[in-house]
């Protein structure tokens, strides 16, 4: 297989990990501050986990098919979000950002950085992430 496209897709494979963990963030978020629509599954299903590094996002989808029905909206909203952020940005984080190492909100720093080479889409995108709980 030639090198380059193994690396694009090796890329891609982490700009969906990103998205996915961008996503978790957002969840462990409300459980963190005490609000949100996963609060009350997080410190019920999760109480033993300690937040960051994904851990809380990762006990949320091991207890998915407990979730109520708001903190299942959530996540599903949160997903889409995810989607729609690297269908604006993976162009973008192939180019500009490809030798970024994923994780600690790196790949957004990258983009941040170069901001003015953003394509419309995905400028909205990151400037969508500057907002409160992003």
């Amino acid at each position: 297989m030639n090198t380059m496209v193994f690396f694009r897709r090796e890329i891609i494979s982490l700009f969906v990990i990103i998205c996915a963990l961008w996503a978790g963030m957002a969840l462990a978020a409300g459980p963190a501050s005490g609000n949100g629509p996963c609060a009350d599954d997080a410190a019920k299903l999760c109480k033993d986990v300690q937040p960051g590094g994904g851990r809380m996002a990762k006990c949320l989808k091991e207890h998915e098919k407990d979730l109520s029905p708001a903190c299942k909206d959530r996540i599903a909203e949160m997903k889409q979000r995810g989607n729609e952020f690297r269908a604006a940005c993976e162009d973008e984080v192939l180019k500009l950002c490809k030798d970024v190492k994923p994780g600690g909100g790196r790949i957004i720093n990258c983009l941040k950085e170069h901001e003015n080479e953003l394509s419309p889409e995905c400028k909205g995108k990151v400037e969508s992430r500057k907002g409160p709980n992003r």
